[in-house]
């Protein structure tokens, strides 16, 4: 896990390279690489890569990046700066060795340079992990970016007046100083919208995320070309065409094999512990899988100690129950208060979650670990939430009424004011979001609804941001061809709140604290076994050899919650004017914007 950067001044008129523009990128990332740093400029000054490296995987000198594919006589043939982990590179490693490829290191770094030597592009299809990385290709004369098909690992870029940008932070892309600060109304809108902004925005106008699953090819005569790689939707249709009856057995084996490649390491891995079922499986399983005794780790709160919000007794349970060497580290409201400048920080782009990854992060870094796995995922592939029975239920009952948006826009203006006084705003846009998935699923996950934005923010910023946000359009289309409710809701959730809030909430809280978090039931690999087939977060709990406790079996879903409300109090112990996690919203933009 690592940070990446590289410049490439492709256009005639572009500057070259400056060499102190990238250590400025660089080592505004030293979080996300600690154990060293790298860099490498062409001899035309046309291209430059930087690494800054937590070293993992293959941890001697040898790893360093960046790391370049050289031919006989010792001239470059590619260069690669890259942040990630490759899960199946020792297979991939074995195979191009049998072809007769020389290895020169022990790392999965290594092993994408050959694999992009033979196959181009197309190595992405065969690669099982979560990565980012920026390639030069010397006879090529461009530069291939890519991204894991989650986007589990960020990648970001600007193309302005001649010159390509990239970074695994938007913040180290300004740091470089080149890159212009021209707001983004999208990015603002949607984080507003729904807590998070949603790619390929940022906050910033000429700044893009690289979008998932895909990669970027852009040439030294200036020619793009973008290519999509992985497409869950199109998965899904063809998961929904075999049907989806499977079995107890295929269930086990997709989790073993998936928790198994996520415990590649060279450094000792730890586990997120909560009581839920996706945390518990993931430990059950991996004490199958290592052997070994393993570390593990639970965040308690100190406000909810004693109720039934605190997670730590049952963890420690499941912890006893498969001999962990586990620790109980304990989060109070004076803690959130220290840490608050540094976690707003840390927050690449703003986001409403991501407190309590950040505080679990800080702790299992604060026990000597490197890596930790955890459960995230599990409620978006195995129907773990509300949603899967209430939007399918709201669009059944009300999506069927001619002309309902227009009804329900009418109804929302005259109720709106009301209702937001008394209850949640949200209850005054049932009508009009309840006629498709994508509206609907709006309706379940948004922070604000559009109609309350320009109470606090300027009108024209608003409606240029949502017309080029396009927010139920892309939704919907996201879903298109797919039959069953379930599925639907599904990939909304996976490929909206997961992907945009979630994961990249992980990314940087982890990176905060210089911790790789695994996510082995957001495996894109995994997802083409079980997606769409039925199973349930019960059937996954009971795959491990040995049960686990009762006590979690059969505890109803609570979900993870943190006391950002009691946190967010005045000096004078009175709660502040803005309450709950809209005010949280406020204060992180106010911030970060």
């Amino acid at each position: 896990m690592c940070g990446l950067t590289a410049i490439f001044s492709y256009g005639d008129q572009a500057p070259p390279v400056d060499e102190a523009e990238l250590l400025r990128m660089r080592e505004a990332m030293i979080a996300r690489g600690p154990d060293g740093a790298g860099l490498w400029l062409s001899d035309d000054r046309r291209v430059g890569l930087a690494h800054r490296r937590l070293a993992i995987i293959d941890v001697g000198e040898s790893g360093a990046q960046p790391m370049a594919l050289r031919d006989e006589s010792g001239n470059i043939r590619l260069q690669i700066s890259y942040n990630g982990e490759i899960y199946n590179f020792k297979q991939l490693r074995a195979e191009l060795m049998a072809e007769g490829r020389k290895f020169t290191t022990n790392s999965d770094t290594e092993v994408l340079l050959h694999l992009y030597d033979r196959d181009g592009a197309e190595m992405l299809r065969k690669l099982r992990g979560m990565f980012a990385f920026a390639l030069w290709d010397e006879a090529k004369q461009g530069m291939l970016l890519a991204r894991d098909p989650y986007g589990i690992k960020p990648l970001y870029y600007a193309d302005e007046e001649g010159s390509l940008r990239v970074a695994s932070q938007v913040k180290a892309l300004l740091a470089g100083g080149a890159v212009s600060k021209a707001p983004n109304p999208a990015g603002h809108v949607g984080f507003f919208t729904l807590g998070y902004v949603p790619e390929p925005h940022t906050m910033y106008k000429n700044i893009h995320s690289l979008p998932a699953g895909s990669s970027l090819w852009l040439g030294r005569d200036g020619r793009k070309i973008e290519s999509r790689y992985f497409d869950f939707r199109g998965e899904m249709q063809q998961l929904e065409e075999a049907g989806p009856e499977a079995s107890q057995d295929e269930l086990r084996a997709a989790l073993m094999e998936s928790v198994e490649h996520h415990l590649v390491s060279d450094v000792p891995v730890g586990v997120f512990l909560s009581a839920g079922l996706d945390s518990a499986s993931i430990m059950a399983l991996v004490a199958e899988v290592s052997g070994s005794q393993m570390e593990s780790m639970t965040l308690r709160f100190d406000e909810f100690s004693g109720t039934a919000s605190d997670e730590a007794p049952l963890a420690e349970e499941i912890a006893k129950a498969y001999n962990t060497r586990h620790q109980t580290r304990t989060v109070k409201g004076a803690d959130f208060q220290a840490d608050q400048a540094k976690l707003l920080a840390a927050m690449d782009q703003p986001s409403i979650d991501g407190v309590n990854t950040y505080f679990v992060a800080k702790e299992a870094a604060d026990m000597g670990l490197k890596v930790a796995l955890s459960g995230v995922g599990g409620d978006e592939l195995l129907g773990g939430y509300d949603s899967f029975r209430q939007i399918p239920s709201l669009v059944g009952k009300l999506g069927w009424i001619p002309g309902l948006r227009p009804l329900g826009a009418g109804f929302r203006v005259l109720s709106g004011p009301v209702l937001k006084a008394l209850t949640s705003p949200k209850y005054a846009s049932l009508l009009e979001y309840s006629s498709d998935y994508g509206s609907a699923y709006l309706l379940r996950r948004g922070l604000f609804m559009p109609w309350e934005l320009p109470e606090f923010m300027d009108a024209d910023i608003v409606r240029e941001g949502w017309q080029a946000l396009n927010l139920l359009e892309n939704m919907n289309a996201s879903i298109a061809g797919i039959q069953r409710p379930r599925n639907k809701v599904s990939l909304l959730e996976s490929l909206h709140y997961m992907r945009g809030q979630l994961l990249r909430d992980a990314d940087w809280a982890g990176m905060a604290h210089s911790l790789e978090i695994r996510t082995p039931l957001v495996d894109a690999t995994l997802f083409t076994k079980l997606a769409g087939r039925g199973y349930s977060k019960q059937a996954m709990a009971i795959t491990p050899k040995f049960p686990m406790p009762s006590s979690i079996l059969n505890r109803p879903k609570t979900g993870f919650a943190i006391p950002v409300r009691d946190w967010l109090q005045g000096d004078d112990g009175t709660q502040s004017d803005e309450r709950g996690v809209r005010g949280w919203a406020k204060s992180v933009y106010a911030t970060l914007k």
